[in-house]
């Protein structure tokens, strides 16, 4: 059984756990009444972790282009390897699209994202009121399009693992 390289797979888990720790810290700050101290801290933990997905991202694409992944079983349906492509494809998209969504929706508060509080990333456009709301619910569509895809891609994963036993899970196993 062929498996994905180190690199692939310390990228693979530790972006699913900061997607799913942004996700979850989206859905506390959100649910936070009013402009608290803690609602604003933990915007900015929400926009650190969105700028090392982005990063993380680029770096994971630019590994994936340079080390081909293994193939899929040879057991597999065509209409699943069908799937799991253009599923890997969905979430690549979703990996930048999420982030640079709530990077825009962001700057068209006005608010410039300081990652770690420490460098201020180029502001790339002027705040805009009437964009901001349209914006919000871009950030929120491709947010729960992302969670949808996180959820069947990890259930597919289950499935081959547990059903199916072709290995497929193990290959992105440590």
């Amino acid at each position: 059984m062929q498996r994905y390289t180190k690199t692939a797979m310390l990228l693979h888990w530790l972006i699913a756990l900061l997607i799913i720790a942004a996700f979850g810290l989206g859905l506390i700050m959100t649910d936070i009444p009013g402009l608290t101290p803690t609602k604003l801290k933990y915007y900015s933990w929400h926009k650190w972790l969105g700028v090392t997905v982005l990063a993380l991202a680029a770096l994971r694409l630019l590994w994936r282009k340079a080390n081909v992944p293994p193939p899929h079983p040879a057991s597999m349906a065509a209409w699943q390897k069908m799937a799991a492509d253009g599923m890997h494809v969905v979430l690549y998209i979703l990996m930048f699209a999420v982030p640079l969504s709530g990077y825009f929706y962001t700057l068209s508060a006005g608010i410039p994202v300081v990652y770690l509080g420490l460098f201020q990333l180029p502001v790339l456009m002027a705040a805009n009121p009437e964009l901001k709301p349209v914006l919000k619910e871009v950030h929120y569509i491709l947010t729960m399009g992302m969670a949808a895809a996180v959820l069947a891609h990890a259930l597919a994963a289950l499935k081959h693992h547990f059903i199916d036993r072709d290995g497929v899970l193990r290959r992105m196993l440590p």
